[in-house]
């Protein structure tokens, strides 16, 4: 199985919310900021693994800022750590107001996916190469992490 760099699968992803995503009150549902993260963290468990992916766990979302309609939704990944048969990519959400430029953190989340192959059972993925300071901070948060859930479990 082909290894890959965690800067080679991280990828970020972009949305203008529309009045479709929001309340009456002008800003983005929580629910459709859910979805995207949980969509942008399967993108890059599939391009990692090269087969399906499952979401086996989604950790505690919590917000820091509202997003407004007509705003911009940034969605920024990183392959945090390889399991065997699992992933955990964390994913950081921005928005981007589109007439000024400013940027506003809104959440941060770590999901954990499981590779499946043709029978839908869990099958191996390749090792990822955790080159930069930062992706090796990442990896071995990522790994205290793990233990933390497999405790719980």
């Amino acid at each position: 199985m082909p290894e890959h760099t965690v800067t080679e699968l991280a990828i970020t992803m972009a949305h203008v919310m529309l009045p479709k995503d929001g309340n009456p009150m002008g800003f983005v549902h929580g629910g459709v900021v859910a979805k995207y993260i949980d969509e942008a963290a399967a993108v890059v468990a599939s391009r990692h693994a090269r087969c399906m992916v499952v979401t086996r766990s989604f950790d505690n979302l919590e917000f820091h800022n509202h997003v407004a309609i007509g705003n911009l939704l940034l969605l920024k990944t990183s392959l945090n750590m390889v399991g065997r048969t699992s992933m955990e990519i964390g994913v950081r959400v921005e928005e981007e107001e589109l007439t000024t430029g400013r940027v506003n953190h809104i959440a941060s989340a770590y999901l954990t996916f499981v590779a499946l192959d043709a029978k839908g059972k869990p099958c191996p993925v390749p090792q990822a190469v955790f080159t930069t300071p930062e992706e090796k901070r990442r990896n071995k948060e990522a790994l205290l992490r793990r233990e933390k859930r497999l405790v719980v479990s």
